[in-house]
């Protein structure tokens, strides 16, 4: 007797891409991106990206993901116009990062506008802030499944200990902690590499 599949959910409907996407293709993947992931887009891009759609490998976020946190902006919109780029050039880089903020634009106008009529009302602070536990837990989901793809070295574990007390204990700002440990970082791995 047949097994039968449990039903897929919104993003494993989405088939594995082989082939460069057009810019309408990336339009419309990143405008679903934003709306599975509304307030906690970057978890939703990995599982898309990576696990359903396999556009990206994990190693191959992790390093797009990398280079998208040092630039300016929100890192999600880089990685939008970093991956529409690599498709379809300017134009897929736009469209990707069309897609990605277009839709949320809307959205956040139609909420404020009802907050501002029922923000004060208890119900909408309690899932307010049941929301913001959501979305702080599946970004930390999203960095473990990233955690477990990276080798295992007391090098990597040193510089995520030194990361981690100059953001959260010392509050250095995130630049000052980038400009400290990226060097160290590119000497420890060049090091490592030109043995």
């Amino acid at each position: 007797m047949p097994r039968h599949a449990p039903p897929p959910d919104a993003a494993a409907t989405l088939a594995p891409v082989a082939t460069k996407l057009t810019s309408a293709q990336l339009f419309v993947l990143f405008t679903q991106m934003t709306l599975l992931g509304f307030g906690g887009v970057l978890p939703w891009a990995y599982r898309i990206l990576v696990e359903r759609r396999q556009i990206l490998e994990k190693g191959e976020f992790r390093e797009l993901l990398a280079f998208a946190q040092i630039l300016p902006g929100p890192t999600i919109c880089n990685l939008a116009v970093i991956i529409g780029h690599r498709h379809a050039g300017i134009h897929g880089g736009i469209a990707a990062l069309s897609g990605m903020i277009l839709s949320p634009f809307v959205l956040v106008i139609m909420l404020g506008l009802a907050y501002r009529h029922y923000g004060d009302l208890l119900p909408v602070r309690h899932a307010l802030a049941g929301m913001s536990a959501v979305a702080a837990g599946l970004i930390v989901a999203m960095a473990l499944k990233m955690l477990r793809d990276l080798p295992r070295r007391r090098k990597n574990a040193l510089l995520l200990v030194l990361a981690f007390a100059g953001i959260a204990l010392l509050r250095w700002p995130l630049l000052t902690v980038i400009g400290l440990l990226a060097p160290l970082a590119l000497a420890v791995f060049w090091t490592e590499t030109h043995r």
